[in-house]
């Protein structure tokens, strides 16, 4: 896969992130700062942001995004488990919920 191809693809999931995360603020701002791990600030930045600062933004060559789940052994547990398929999706969100929004420290 070339460069161009990768900037491409990190460009779109950028975009599509973005649009996502408008989304969700638009709808239930409270629940959408916990899903998406924002402050307020930050929140209410990315609620504002209109159409051409949505792409300006998205053209940035690094992802918007990032994997909540960084710690390996629980991603482990949750992919190799055998656990049934409701009880992985409340440890899944349990998981997730005890990260801390960006720019606050946990603990």
């Amino acid at each position: 896969m070339s460069v161009d191809s990768l900037l491409d693809d990190i460009q779109e999931l950028n975009l599509s992130y973005l649009l996502l995360a408008q989304k969700l603020l638009r709808e239930d701002s409270v629940a959408a700062m916990f899903r998406l791990k924002l402050n307020q600030k930050t929140a209410d930045l990315v609620a504002a942001l209109s159409p051409k600062q949505l792409v300006q933004l998205s053209r940035t060559r690094q992802l918007l995004c990032r994997m909540v789940l960084d710690d390996a052994e629980q991603l482990a547990r949750l992919t190799q488990g055998q656990r049934e398929q409701g009880l992985g999706q409340i440890h899944a969100a349990l998981l997730m919920s005890a990260v801390a929004p960006a720019g606050v420290s946990a603990g």
